[in-house]
C-alpha cells in the first residue's frame, strides 16, 4: 500500500442530459453567492488553520475589486476552500458536473458553485463564468482541468482558461497550493501543513475570438508560474520561500518566490 491515502478512480463523463444543470447557472449568473458562503468559510476555516495550518504567501497580490480569475493547481476537494480562505471576496468555483447531487448541490447553488460538463465543450460553463466576470465577480479555475492524480503539478494545461483570460482580459492570480495531495490522510491521523502563495496578477489583451493556439499558450503561462512557486515552497520551505518574499517587497523588486 502506498504511503498516502489513495483517490477514487475519476468519472470523466456525466450521462445527465445538460437540462439537469441549468438552475445551477442561473442561480449563479443572477448575483453572488448569499449566506450559505459564509456558512461555509466560518465552519471550515478553523479546520483549515488549526488542524491543516493554512498559511499563506503573497495575498496581497489578489486585486480588491474587479473581475478576477483565480488558478491553482489542484489535487484535493479542498483546494476552492485553502485558496478561499483567506481573500474577502466571495469566490464563484467552476466543479465538475458529477458533484451535484443532492444533499450537497443545495450548498454548491446557492454558495456560488456552478458546474461543467467535462469530456464535452461545455459553452454553459463559459457563458456562467463571462457573466460572473462581466459584474466584477471572481472566479476559481484550475488550469489542469482535474484533480492531479500524480501527487504532483500537471505538465501540461487546459486551454479552457486560456480562453477565459483572452475573452475577458480578466487578471490571472496563478496559486501555488503545497499540501492538499495529503489531506485525506486524516484517516490516519496524518494531518498534512498546507501553504497557499499567490502570485502577481498576469494580465493579457483582450481578444473576442481567440485561436486554440492562443489560449493553450495563455494557459500554459498560467501553469508555468503555479509550478514554479510550487516548486519553490517543496525545495525551501514555507519559513524560507516567506522571508524572501517579503525582503523582495521591502526592497523594491518583484515579489516573486
Amino acid at each position: 500500500m502506498s504511503e498516502d491515502v489513495k483517490l477514487r478512480e475519476q468519472q470523466y463523463v456525466d450521462p445527465r442530459p445538460p437540462e439537469t444543470f441549468t438552475r445551477y447557472h442561473e442561480q449563479v449568473r443572477r448575483g453572488e453567492a448569499n449566506f450559505v458562503y459564509e456558512a461555509v468559510r466560518l465552519t471550515l476555516t478553523p479546520y483549515m488553520l488549526l488542524v491543516l495550518r493554512n498559511r499563506q504567501i503573497g495575498v496581497e497580490n489578489v486585486p480588491g475589486s474587479g473581475p478576477l480569475i483565480l488558478a491553482p493547481n489542484h489535487f484535493s476537494f479542498m483546494d476552492h476552500f485553502l485558496v478561499g480562505c483567506f481573500i474577502r471576496r466571495r469566490v464563484h468555483f467552476m466543479a465538475k458536473s458529477q458533484l451535484f447531487k443532492s444533499p450537497a448541490d443545495l450548498i454548491y447553488r446557492y454558495g456560488g458553485v456552478y458546474p461543467v460538463m467535462r469530456g464535452a465543450r461545455d459553452e454553459e460553463a463559459f457563458t456562467t463564468t463571462e457573466a460572473i466576470l462581466a459584474r466584477d465577480g471572481t472566479i476559481c479555475m484550475y488550469c489542469e482541468g482535474g484533480r492531479s492524480r500524480t501527487g504532483k503539478v500537471a505538465e501540461k494545461a487546459r486551454p479552457g482558461i486560456g480562453r477565459i483570460a483572452l475573452e475577458s482580459g480578466a487578471p490571472v492570480v496563478p496559486v501555488a497550493v503545497v499540501g492538499s495531495s495529503k489531506v485525506r490522510n486524516w484517516k490516519r491521523l496524518q494531518f498534512p501543513r498546507v501553504t497557499v502563495q499567490y502570485g502577481e496578477p498576469m494580465i493579457w489583451e483582450q481578444t473576442d475570438d481567440p485561436t486554440r493556439e492562443q489560449q493553450q499558450a495563455v494557459a500554459d503561462a498560467i501553469l508555468d508560474q503555479i509550478r514554479g512557486m510550487y516548486d519553490g515552497i517543496q525545495r525551501d520551505g514555507r519559513k524560507a520561500v516567506k522571508r524572501r518574499y517579503r525582503e523582495q517587497r521591502h526592497s523594491g523588486g518583484p515579489a516573486v518566490a
